[in-house]
């Protein structure tokens, strides 16, 4: 929801995203395999997957010595003069993964650790999934489900481990725009749905001219440019509050912007971009006890995240009309929490065209999410295919309290849509976090993409979770809806219709039927 781009600190003497390629370090990318699932033949592991890092945190240096040309916060004036004179000045150099960023992996898991002191001290990360050493992994979301495993134990407040999909190019705009010679092999050619103005490099120039070192971030800065996207967050999180939200751009892939049409604090939505989204937080949405320590989610133990793609026709050609979630943890299939907040219905539990048109007048929030295309919108750039970005961030704008605590900080907590988690606005600060909670990281292992159902088992879950409100806010339902979500005779469509243990309903609703998708979860599709 807000800038992860703009507002992650890094803090190596020379990291920035170059266009040339350098040899004093060699680029080695840490493998992550991944597995690919269908309902008749089960997953198969993808073994050439791998992760790259993003070049903003790369040391970028002359291509004729190991002089800098990105240096705290500012450009060398000499070798960065102009945009395309710094592109064919300067060399975008390896990285050790490990010693210099804290980035690891161990068979399908991936660990990326929030500050990490060598020579330097590096703060956060964020990689991109490889389908081989040159090219960026695509997915098409489209009528699929993607999983994956979590463990945010060791992440307080005020971080993100995230995990969303970018409408990036595949090879990283090498093919696009000549200059940038060293593309997806290198971390190049990243975007979304903030427009970020912080990168170094975009459509293969340097962001360099009109550049304004940032007055909080002693590493950061902010460009004449900004480059747009559309943006799928299946998870923004930490161990007390989490989200997933779409954020459609009517540019669809990625593009540059410049100036005010970036969007930002003068004008946030006069971007291409949707920057809010319209985002399902369950603390938010008025279940405080669903998910966090010792809740129903249980984020003191790993857990696996799965989210579905649903279409109107059932098929991977179809519009995108609904984005469903589902929990599984020791064994149990969670459903989503269900909505309790006055002007909407409790039987939400997912992010539908009617719940964001709900949502947004229920929170008294703008429509940005249906001018940018709504669903549909998000729905083509899925369509089209998107790279999947995991990162690990803290927040020098708002300190993170967007996700987890009381947001705006001027606002009655009691409001709705303004309780998002159970963290004290004064968390989250930068400059405190950075040093008390420096040991911290996110672990996401046992990535799966596939048929809707094919990705997960476990038995099933009463679900839903408490829709207890938070304290002071008003649990009064609009007339006509009701109070729980009671079980109906007949399912209706992709709603849990079967599996060992579920005492729900079995028949599902006219136009589709039960489908077993493992000896524990069966799906009316």
């Amino acid at each position: 929801m807000f800038n992860k781009a703009a507002l992650v600190a890094f803090s190596l003497i020379a990291m920035a995203c170059g266009q040339q390629v350098g040899t004093l370090t060699t680029e080695t990318h840490p493998a992550l395999p991944w597995q690919k699932c269908t309902t008749s033949g089960g997953c198969v592991t993808q073994s050439s997957g791998k992760v790259v890092l993003d070049s903003n945190w790369r040391w970028l240096h002359s291509t004729k010595d190991t002089t800098n040309c990105y240096t705290g916060n500012t450009w060398d004036a000499t070798l960065c003069p102009d945009g395309t004179t710094c592109a064919a000045n300067c060399a975008l150099d390896g990285a050790d993964y490990s010693g210099t960023y804290g980035i690891t992996t161990s068979g399908n898991a991936l660990t990326l650790k929030f500050v990490t002191s060598s020579a330097q001290k590096n703060i956060g990360s964020r990689v991109y999934l490889m389908a081989s050493d040159t090219s960026y992994q695509m997915f098409k979301l489209l009528n699929q489900e993607f999983t994956f495993d979590v463990d945010v134990s060791n992440l307080p407040c005020g971080l993100n481990g995230a995990l969303y999909f970018s409408q990036m190019d595949a090879d990283g705009g090498m093919a696009k725009y000549p200059t940038n010679k060293a593309g997806a092999k290198y971390g190049t050619g990243y975007c979304d749905s903030q427009c970020p103005r912080d990168i170094k490099f975009i459509n293969g120039v340097a962001n360099s001219v009109g550049w304004t070192p940032s007055s909080s971030d002693v590493n950061a800065g902010t460009g004449q440019y900004g480059t747009c996207c559309n943006e799928m967050d299946i998870w923004e999180a930490n161990n007390n509050a989490a989200a997933f939200t779409p954020h459609p751009c009517t540019t669809g892939a990625q593009s540059r912007c410049e100036g005010d049409a970036c969007g930002g604090s003068d004008d946030r939505y006069g971007s291409v971009c949707d920057p809010d989204g319209c985002d399902f937080n369950s603390y938010r949405m008025g279940a405080p006890n669903f998910y966090g320590q010792g809740k129903t989610v249980d984020t003191t133990k790993k857990f696996t995240v799965v989210t579905q793609f649903i279409t109107d026709d059932g098929t991977a050609n179809g519009n995108l009309k609904e984005i469903r979630r589902i929990y599984v943890q020791n064994g149990q299939v969670i459903q989503n929490s269900n909505v309790n907040v006055p002007g909407m219905s409790s039987s939400y539990n997912s992010i539908t065209e009617q719940f964001c048109d709900d949502q947004k007048a229920a929170f008294g929030d703008t429509t940005s999410f249906q001018d940018k295309g709504g669903l549909a919108g998000i729905g083509k750039g899925m369509a089209t295919g998107m790279v999947l970005v995991l990162s690990v961030w803290d927040d020098h704008a708002v300190n993170m309290l967007w996700l987890d605590s009381d947001y705006p900080t001027t606002a009655d907590p009691s409001a709705p849509g303004v309780a998002r988690g159970s963290c004290p606005t004064t968390s989250g600060v930068p400059t405190d976090i950075e040093s008390s909670e420096a040991n911290s990281s996110v672990t996401f292992s046992n990535i799966r993409f596939g048929d809707i159902g094919s990705t997960f088992s476990g038995s099933s879950s009463t679900g839903g979770g408490s829709t207890s409100a938070p304290a002071g806010t008003s649990t009064t339902r609009p007339v006509g809806t009701t109070t729980t979500p009671a079980p109906a005779a007949t399912q209706t469509k992709y709603g849990q219709c079967g599996g060992q243990g579920w005492t729900g309903p079995t028949a599902c609703a006219s136009g589709s039927s039960c489908k077993v998708s493992n000896p524990y979860y069966s799906q009316c599709l």
